[in-house]
């Protein structure tokens, strides 16, 4: 009799993850088998990750490491790292390792928590040479990611969500993205895996979990079922149309700059509307603001300069960047 249904759809999302790292860092030399960890808090969705991933490494050229992050925000979360880094050592992962960060204050708690945790788990797969960093969001987290982006009114890029491929060199991925939180809770259960729901989860204090636990239901109240394949689905069709057009975007930049490499107003102008934005919000970036802290509001600001010119003085940016205009050309720096 095979493994539960469930089980074997985490397996095979997995299993279809490890074959694509495997074709990325191809070796011959067994000492060079490529590290895959997976980022695991002792919840359903990482620990079912961790299940799978320590299956189906056995079957592949490939070992399995795991990584608990420790945010020192609930007394006791030090043990309790512990306690999900022993569970990950008995599914036979290795090497596993327990990091405690410091969360700072900037973007709010959850951005907060966000940065120091993804710092905790870039450090950790340089130091241990990882091909690859696991991550267990579903097609649920994929629909409140949406959601949240369109509050934020932030634009397609917001609404495209999270990538099964992120990071730097493709470090993060995603194999959840398909699968919704129900069966990832089955495969847990079917596997009598120890799993720690995180009281953040369901505190309306967060704004995720108001939505997790409100918005949605809400939605699907008024819509009918079917509202979260629909939100996840948009996130695949927006993320195609703001790949293709940060690509125009990359493309049209040489062509608005200068021969001192200044932006040109004018040039600026000709370009479509979503183009020139990318262009500005790029510049902006390479100018030293924290891509996670510029909003659309931000933008639009810079890109009056442009299109509704009337002498205004210089915009304030995240970073202490500052854009004016000056002689026809948009200036920015940091200051």
């Amino acid at each position: 009799m095979g493994p539960h249904p469930a089980v074997a759809a985490i397996r095979l999302a997995v299993r279809r993850v490890l074959h694509d790292v495997l074709t990325e860092h191809a070796t011959t030399d067994d000492a060079h088998t490529p590290l895959v960890l997976v980022a695991c808090s002792g919840g359903a969705d990482s620990m079912a990750l961790a299940s799978a991933l320590a299956f189906e490494a056995r079957k592949l050229p490939v070992r399995a490491g795991g990584i608990t992050v420790d945010h020192g925000l609930q007394h006791g979360s030090d043990t309790r790292a512990d306690e999900v880094a022993g569970r990950m050592a008995a599914l036979g992962l290795t090497p596993v390792e327990a990091v405690t960060v410091s969360v700072g204050r900037e973007g709010g708690p959850e951005a907060a928590a966000r940065d120091a945790r993804y710092a905790a788990l870039d450090a950790a797969a340089e130091r241990h040479g990882a091909a690859a960093v696991l991550l267990g969001h579903t097609r649920d987290d994929q629909a409140e990611t949406v959601l949240l982006g369109l509050a934020r009114g932030s634009g397609i890029r917001s609404l495209s969500g999270m990538a099964a491929v992120s990071g730097a060199a493709g470090r993060y991925r995603r194999p959840f993205l398909q699968l919704d939180r129900q069966t990832v809770r089955k495969a847990c259960v079917a596997q009598e895996l120890a799993v720690w729901d995180d009281p953040h989860n369901s505190d309306p204090a967060y704004t995720r979990s108001r939505l997790r636990h409100e918005g949605l239901p809400a939605l699907e109240k008024a819509l009918g079922k079917g509202v979260v394949e629909a939100l996840a689905r948009t996130a695949q069709l927006s993320r195609d149309d703001a790949d293709a057009l940060d690509t125009w975007a990359a493309d049209a930049e040489t062509s608005v700059r200068d021969d001192a490499g200044a932006l040109e107003c004018a040039k600026l102008f000709g370009l479509p509307p979503a183009v020139r934005r990318r262009v500005l919000r790029r510049a902006v970036i390479a100018e030293g603001a924290p891509a996670g802290s510029l909003f659309a509001r931000h933008i639009e600001e810079v890109d009056r300069l442009i299109t509704g010119w009337r002498g205004q003085g210089a915009i304030n940016l995240p970073g202490r960047v500052e854009a004016r205009r000056q002689g026809g050309r948009l200036v920015i720096r940091q200051g």
